[in-house]
């Protein structure tokens, strides 16, 4: 594996999003000093926080799958994930709800979830299910170690046992195709392959690979930290800090001062001047190649994913079908990715993923309300509508999310909303997010694994990339990964994680329980 030559003993780390803490903590527990440095007034990056009078919004993911890579982080420097955040497992990991009517509660347990298929769609989809079960364990451990947790010199690295194991479980098939092989129901088909809008590829043209998402999502579990999500970044920062790191907030890089092919120094929009030996980036990768004066030549322009409309609402009622996610699809299914990737048009059948935070923490909002998070996927500004164009758009796109959640059972949403926020595409632009979206750069066959952009810069030799647009790439768990990653191209190496009893979470059903063992230690 390269690394970055030469001293490294003082690394300034730009932005305190999850990978940019992460990268700061893996770099604390490898002996480096560390300044941190954000141009917003606390930590968070996209897993950031709003206030609307009462209520304390997530304003980025909301849900939080493998844990323990974010654990890993907190144990580089002598700490844990568990002692600073109370975990809930959520049971359901989410409910399903289907334009027929039906609706499916997706469990993480395999007996629960193969009972429910079985209740759900007869008993040859439950054995469906249990092979389906089977393969993403497999692909999961065929993927994790070698081709996601791993840093990528030359595609010849892909010459791996690994890779016979993924071609021959189809790891190089299509998605939808693949997930067809064990459930003929269209309705558990969808349950299995909308993650593949995460990777912002629609499941027709998507990786079978690209099943290790649902994997996360439906066998690994789903996870609520108390305080919402934003409370990883905080506890993060607190880690960072008590182990020695320099916290520099509402501190905004203007420029890295460079000669003889390195970074010497970076330089602050207040003047300041901060030496330094090795700069990891991890702002949005326009934003980190602006600073370096130059983007990588790639023979085609980087496509980016989907992005989203996100209704934030407070509300002073609350609905009894709602879980703590729940997944409301429409009937359209191709027609809503040809929408979203290729016409750029409004979904005219909206799926949608619906949170609702105070299941399981109820002091997110004030005494008796209850706060509802409503996604949209919609194109991003490249296909789609242009981001001035959603200045105009956005009410009247919000209003139409409400009248179709009212029509889908969310009956007096409307009338229930006491604060609301709307973020759309005009927004993510405005924070600086290329083309519009969140979700940063799609997961086609020619972005992904060694041919994402990588995290090495050329020509600037103690510069490396971290977060969702490099190496590996989008998602929560993709960006722990992410920091940890660019901390081993400073050290050259990441020292093995201490073994130690896993502490109790607490279960969204009540009983504590031990955090799943073994996620991430493949055979």
């Amino acid at each position: 594996m390269k690394r970055v030559p030469g001293p490294t003993d003082h690394v300034v780390v730009v932005g305190a999003g999850l990978s940019g803490l992460a990268c700061a903590l893996h770099l604390l527990g490898a002996g480096r000093r560390v300044t941190l440095v954000e141009r917003d007034t606390g930590p968070g990056g996209r897993a950031g926080r709003a206030r609307l009078g009462g209520y304390q919004v997530d304003t980025g993911p909301t849900v939080l799958t493998m844990p323990h890579l974010a654990d890993e982080a907190f144990a580089a420097v002598g700490d844990s994930l568990h002692r600073r955040v109370e975990l809930t497992a959520l049971h359901p990991a989410y409910r399903a709800c289907f334009a027929d009517g039906s609706s499916l509660d997706v469990h993480t347990d395999g007996a629960a979830m193969e009972a429910e298929v079985r209740r759900f769609a007869g008993p040859a989809e439950a054995a469906g299910y249990r092979d389906l079960r089977q393969w993403l364990e497999k692909l999961y451990r065929a993927q994790m170690r070698r081709f996601i947790d791993a840093n990528f010199d030359s595609p010849f690295q892909l010459l791996h046992p690994d890779l016979a194991r993924l071609v021959a479980l189809g790891g190089f098939g299509r998605l939808d195709g693949r997930i067809g092989r064990f459930l003929s129901d269209e309705r558990l088909r969808r349950v299995f392959s909308f993650q593949a809008l995460y990777a912002g590829v629609a499941p027709a043209r998507a990786l079978a690979a690209y099943a290790v998402i649902a994997y996360m999502d439906t066998v690994a579990g789903v996870w609520f930290p108390k305080g919402g999500m934003h409370a990883l970044p905080r506890a993060m920062a607190e880690a960072a800090a008590r182990a020695g790191a320099d916290l520099r907030w509402s501190a905004e890089v203007s420029e890295l001062e460079r000669s003889a092919g390195r970074v010497r120094a970076v330089r602050l929009t207040s003047g300041e001047r901060i030496p330094c030996d090795a700069v990891v980036l991890t702002c949005d990768l326009p934003a980190a190649y602006e600073l370096l004066g130059r983007a990588p030549r790639r023979p085609v322009r980087l496509r980016h994913s989907p992005s989203a409309v996100i209704l934030h609402a407070g509300t002073d009622r609350t609905w009894p079908h709602l879980t703590h996610h729940t997944i409301s699809f429409g009937s359209a299914w191709k027609r809503t990715f040809r929408e979203l990737t290729r016409t750029g048009e409004l979904m005219s059948d909206p799926s949608l993923l619906i949170t609702r935070p105070t299941t399981h923490d109820p002091a997110l909002a004030p005494p008796r309300r209850h706060l509802h998070y409503v996604l949209a996927p919609c194109p991003n500004t490249t296909v789609g509508p242009t981001a001035a164009s959603w200045q105009d758009l956005g009410p009247r796109y919000r209003d139409q999310l409400v009248g179709e959640l009212e029509r889908r059972g969310l009956d007096g949403f409307a009338a229930s909303v006491e604060e609301e926020l709307l973020v759309t595409p005009l927004d993510w632009t405005e924070q600086g997010h290329a083309a519009g979206t969140p979700f940063s750069v799609a997961h086609t066959f020619a972005q992904t694994g060694p041919f994402r952009p990588r995290n090495l810069v050329r020509e600037v030799e103690n510069v490396v990339l971290a977060g969702c647009g490099t190496t590996p790439g989008v998602g929560v768990p993709t960006v722990f990964v992410s920091g940890k990653l660019a901390a081993a191209r400073v050290t050259g190496g990441v020292a093995p994680r201490p073994v130690r009893a896993r502490p109790p979470v607490v279960a969204a059903d009540g009983p504590r329980v031990p955090t799943p063992a073994g996620a991430d230690d493949p055979a």
